[in-house]
């Protein structure tokens, strides 16, 4: 199970009661960096962006292809090592709003990892060191070290196993 903290709604679905759990402010500023930072094609101006307007930790050496998509609402609870690659138009969530609750939960990627294009990766989720996640895939478990992980449901392409 991924790790993940929920809270329970009332009412209207949890997407309708958005700016309760985070300020609107925030998710326009956010936006904005955001935009930005995934059409520019100088990877050290996006890492900068990411750390110093959203948050968050991001290793020396690691790049997002154009038009990776980390979390817009709660990108500060993303954690990337160094000398990683996050594929090209990749969304990293951090949050899920559902009917009845929302939940909410760090991502940590580790060092040396390598994420295919068009990757989701959601909440809760640990990468290993050195795994690598095929392109197309959903990440909705953890993913261990050195491991070759890809699909939906993802599953094991190579050495390595997932623990959930």
């Amino acid at each position: 199970m991924r790790r993940t903290d929920r809270y329970v709604v009332t009412g209207a679905n949890s997407l309708w009661q958005l700016y309760q759990t985070v300020p609107f402010s925030k998710v326009a500023r956010n936006f904005i960096v955001l935009q930005m930072a995934r059409y520019t094609p100088f990877i050290p101006w996006k890492n900068w962006m990411y750390r110093r307007f959203l948050g968050m930790e991001v290793g020396s050496r690691t790049a997002f292809a154009l038009k990776a998509m980390p979390d817009v609402m709660f990108p500060e609870k993303i954690t990337l090592g160094a000398n990683s690659i996050v594929g090209y138009n990749t969304t990293i969530l951090t949050h899920e709003y559902l009917t009845k609750e929302y939940r909410l939960g760090e991502v940590v990627i580790g060092s040396d990892v390598m994420i295919g294009a068009n990757c989701t990766i959601l909440p809760g989720v640990t990468i290993g060191d050195g795994a690598v996640i095929g392109a197309g895939s959903l990440v909705h478990k953890d993913v261990a070290p050195g491991s070759v992980m890809g699909g939906n449901p993802l599953r094991p392409l190579g050495k390595g196993e997932v623990h959930d």
